[in-house]
């Protein structure tokens, strides 16, 4: 039984162990320290986490653009996180031209719902362009081609913006109606965090139905599993292909305007980070399974908001908060050794799985 035992338990799998024991032993001493230091007040942990709520449901509809295309071609598209930047940007050019007007300050639900539609056809359109030119004539090459092709897109968009619209970084308008805060449950929470929360919800929950109570939604699922049988069934396995790139760009789009009116400014670089932490998300969740997807961005942006203060902290690590993107892609690593899957697993059908 020993014997079997060794086999079974290398010195590879030993060590990860020790990491992983390390790890959360860390976080365990650092938690009770912070806690114990009483240097956070109960309202500074809710803030934390009504902050990380709100950059999680971000995350999570970046996210879900990576997870679709995976679902679908099983390749990455780093070129989603610039299709993104594009909806934030242009949706800039519309926000400051309703505010110059006064419109914003008039009616600031419709001209909200106009600077996020505009955004999402930005990025729509964008990302259905990306995979007629780029991704279509590649559909049966060897991966890496496609992989490469997308860092390719990925930096032509960033340097289009910038050489359209300069290196300056642009600010969102400051809106009177969104400064300060509201009680929603006897927690109060700043009016854009509101807004973003509540604009992640809504959007997360009319992907659920389109994917799952929908024609399109149920051949984009059937495409996934296997696309030569979805086609001999009728399926028109580009036309899906093209739809669930418009549907992760209106996504990226939204995101992209939420994200702005969260930290007020945007660029031509924009995209880069958000985009890495959102392919982070993907996996996290477990990349090609959607509710992962918008579990990982939840989780990853609530664990980039607390943890800084809550592990770090109690450490002894000065400005902590300072390492949270370095936060994000430790638990990128640790999952990837752990559990490569995600926390729910990756979706696969079972002759590729």
């Amino acid at each position: 039984m020993l014997a079997r035992l060794r086999r079974r338990i290398s010195g590879t799998t030993v060590v990860m162990w020790l990491i992983g024991l390390a790890i959360l032993a860390m976080v365990i001493v650092g938690t009770v320290a912070t806690l114990a230091s009483g240097k956070y007040s109960n309202a500074d942990w809710i803030n934390l986490t009504v902050y990380g709520i709100a950059q999680g449901g971000v995350y999570a509809l970046i996210a879900l653009g990576y997870t679709l295309v995976y679902g679908i071609l099983r390749m990455i598209n780093f070129a989603h996180g610039d299709v993104f930047m594009a909806g934030a940007y242009i949706g800039y050019f519309v926000a400051t031209a309703l505010d110059r007007t006064g419109f914003l300050d008039r009616q600031l639900a419709l001209g909200l719902i106009i600077v996020i539609i505009v955004g999402m056809l930005t990025s729509l359109i964008i990302a259905v362009l990306v995979e007629r030119i780029a991704y279509r004539p590649l559909r049966r090459a060897p991966r890496l081609v496609p992989l490469i092709t997308a860092l390719g897109v990925s930096f032509f968009l960033e340097y289009t913006f910038l050489g359209l619209f300069g290196s300056g970084i642009k600010g969102y308008p400051e809106v009177d109606q969104l400064k300060g805060s509201v009680v929603i449950f006897g927690v109060s929470i700043l009016k854009t965090q509101a807004l973003v929360i509540v604009g992640a919800i809504l959007m997360l929950a009319l992907l659920w139905f389109f994917v799952q109570r929908t024609k399109i939604g149920k051949a984009m699922q059937a495409v996934s599993e296997d696309k030569d049988t979805a086609a001999l069934m009728g399926i028109n396995v580009d036309r899906i292909i093209a739809i669930t790139f418009a549907v992760g760009g209106a996504l990226a789009g939204a995101a992209g305007v939420l994200y702005a009116l969260l930290f007020k400014q945007v660029y031509f670089f924009t995209g880069f980070l958000p985009g890495l932490k959102a392919f982070t998300a993907a996996v996290l969740g477990g990349i090609g399974n959607v509710a992962g997807a918008m579990l990982g961005g939840m989780f990853l942006g609530i664990a980039e908001s607390l943890f800084p203060n809550l592990v770090l902290d109690g450490l002894g690590i000065p400005a902590p908060y300072q390492l949270k993107d370095a936060l994000a892609f430790l638990l990128l690593v640790l999952v990837l050794i752990f559990r490569p899957t995600g926390i729910l697993g990756e979706r696969l059908a079972t002759k590729k799985a």
